[in-house]
C-alpha cells in the first residue's frame, strides 16, 4: 500500500512504500475526513470536509465523497483540511550560524546531507512545495536533492531549484571582508555583463536549474528611515537574462530590496522581486500591471533581530523590519501581487509558517495570506492547476491542522497531518 507513517528512519519507509506501490496493479485509494475543509479560492469553509485520493491525485472533494470498496478511511476529527503549504523562498543548504563560513568550512557533500534533512523538516511542517533560492556556494547540488525527492528516494517537498545564484564581482555574495589573497570562493556564480549572464544561465540550466536567481541589490543601509542599496545589473542586463530564461521556458527571480534595482527588475519583467523592502510608485505600478510577485520574507529579519549575524547589528535589522512593514502596507494598497517566502535556512527549517503569521500582522487577512501562499505560490512555481487547491485532478498534497486558520493563522505552525502526492508522511 502507498501510505507510510513518518518516524525515524523515514527514508527506509519511503523507499518501501514506493517499492510496494510500484508492484501494485491499481492505485491506492484514501478517503480523508475532517470537521472542516477550506476552499482557498472562495474562502468558503466546507463542513464537514472530505477528499477522495486515488494514487497521487485528488479524485473528488466535498462535504462527502464516494467510498470505493477497499478504500482506506483516515478520520482526522476536529481538524481543517487544506492544501499543502508553499514556501517560495528557501535555502535548503543553509542552517543557523555564520552563512559565509558555511561555504568555507563545510564540504558540498556535507551540505547536501544537511539539505536532505532540511527538506524532510520542511515537509513534516506541512510545506509540500518550495522554491530553493540558491545553494549559497553548493552549485548544482540541489539538482540531486530535487531528483532524489522526485524519485521517492528521500522525503521532501516538490522543488523548483536554481543552483547557485548569480552575482557581480564584488557584489552581494562575493566573500567581502576576507583577505583577497586567500581567494575565498563566493556563494554565487560570477557574471559581470549581459553576455556573461547568459553564459552562466546556460551552464546552470545544463546542470538542472529550473529557474535563475540573480542578486540585484546590496548591501542595504538605512539612514533617517530611508533605504539605500546599490543595484548590480542594469535594466538591459536583466532584460537579457529574462529573455534567455524565456527561451528555455524558464523564469528569473531577483534578490532586490530597493530602488533603483527593484525598478530595473520590474521593467525587465522578472517573475518575482524577493525581499522588496521598498518599492517606488512606478515599480509597484509595473508589478501590478505585469503580475510580478513580491515575496516579503519578514521572518528572516525578525530572526536576525534576536540572532544577529554580527554583534551590534540588531538595531539595523529592527530598522529594516520597521521600514519593510511600513512599505508593505503601501504595496498592498497599490495592488502588488504577493507570494509567501520565508528565507528559511539561516533560521531553523520547519519553523517558517511564522511568515504567514507576520504577513497577517503587517496588514493582510488570513484568507488573503493563504491565497498568496497557495494560489499565487502555485503560479510562481509554475504548478498552477496542479497544486495549491483541493480540487479534482490536482496533486494530492493535503495537510490538516487543529482549529480554523481563517480565524487564527498561527494554527499553521503546528501541522498535524501531511500528505504529498497521495503518500501520508505524518498523522496525528
Amino acid at each position: 500500500m502507498k501510505t507510510c507513517r513518518y518516524f525515524a528512519p523515514v527514508l527506509a519507509l519511503v523507499l518501501l512504500s514506493g517499492a510496494i506501490h510500484a508492484q501494485s496493479s491499481s492505485p491506492h485509494v484514501i478517503v480523508l475526513h475532517a470537521a472542516r475543509l477550506l476552499d482557498v479560492e472562495t474562502g468558503r469553509m466546507i463542513t464537514p470536509g472530505e477528499v477522495l485520493v486515488r494514487g497521487d491525485r485528488i479524485a473528488e472533494v466535498g462535504p462527502s465523497v464516494k467510498r470505493p470498496a477497499g478504500a482506506e478511511v483516515v478520520d482526522l476529527g476536529d481538524r481543517t483540511l487544506l492544501p499543502g503549504l508553499i514556501d517560495a523562498h528557501i535555502h535548503l543548504f543553509l542552517h543557523p550560524g555564520a552563512e559565509d563560513l558555511q561555504t568555507v568550512e563545510e564540504s558540498v557533500p556535507q551540505r547536501t546531507i544537511i539539505a536532505t534533512v532540511a527538506a524532510r523538516d520542511d515537509l513534516m511542517a506541512g510545506f509540500t512545495a518550495e522554491r530553493d533560492m540558491g545553494t549559497e556556494g553548493a552549485g548544482p547540488a540541489d539538482t540531486a536533492v530535487r531528483d532524489a525527492i522526485d524519485g521517492g528516494e528521500i522525503p521532501g517537498p516538490r522543488l523548483r531549484i536554481s543552483g547557485n545564484a548569480i552575482n557581480t564581482l564584488g557584489g552581494h555574495e562575493d566573500a567581502i571582508g576576507y583577505n583577497p589573497a586567500q581567494h575565498v570562493l563566493p556563494n554565487a556564480d560570477y557574471a559581470n555583463n549581459a553576455q556573461q549572464l547568459i553564459e552562466v544561465m546556460r551552464e546552470q540550466f545544463k546542470e538542472g536549474a529550473d529557474f535563475t536567481k540573480i542578486y540585484e541589490t546590496g548591501p542595504d543601509t538605512i539612514r533617517d528611515g530611508q533605504l539605500s542599496t546599490p543595484y548590480q545589473y542594469s535594466e538591459a542586463e536583466l532584460a537579457a537574462a529574462v529573455h534567455e530564461a524565456a527561451r528555455m521556458g524558464k523564469r528569473v527571480a531577483v534578490h532586490a530590496t530597493g530602488e533603483p534595482g527593484t525598478l530595473y527588475a520590474a521593467q525587465a519583467g522578472v517573475a518575482s522581486i524577493d525581499h522588496a523592502y521598498h518599492l517606488g510608485d512606478e515599480t509597484m505600478r509595473l508589478m501590478h500591471e505585469k503580475g510580478i510577485f513580491a515575496v516579503p520574507t519578514f521572518t528572516i529579519s525578525e530572526y536576525f533581530m534576536s540572532h544577529p549575524l554580527r554583534p551590534g547589528t540588531e538595531q539595523h535589522e529592527k530598522d529594516l523590519l520597521d521600514l519593510h512593514a511600513r512599505e508593505f502596507r503601501k504595496q498592498l494598497a497599490a495592488g502588488v501581487p504577493m507570494a509567501v517566502g520565508s528565507d528559511v535556512g539561516p533560521f531553523p527549517h520547519g519553523t517558517q509558517a511564522r511568515e504567514l503569521e507576520l504577513m497577517v500582522k503587517y496588514g493582510m487577512t488570513p484568507l488573503a495570506v493563504l491565497q498568496a501562499d497557495l494560489i499565487n505560490g502555485a503560479k510562481l512555481l509554475d504548478w498552477e492547476g496542479q497544486i495549491g487547491q483541493l480540487k479534482a485532478g490536482y496533486f494530492a498534497d493535503v495537510i490538516a491542522v487543529s482549529g480554523n486558520p481563517l480565524n487564527d493563522i498561527s494554527v499553521l505552525k503546528k501541522v498535524e497531518f501531511v500528505m504529498k502526492s497521495g503518500v501520508v508522511y505524518k498523522r496525528p
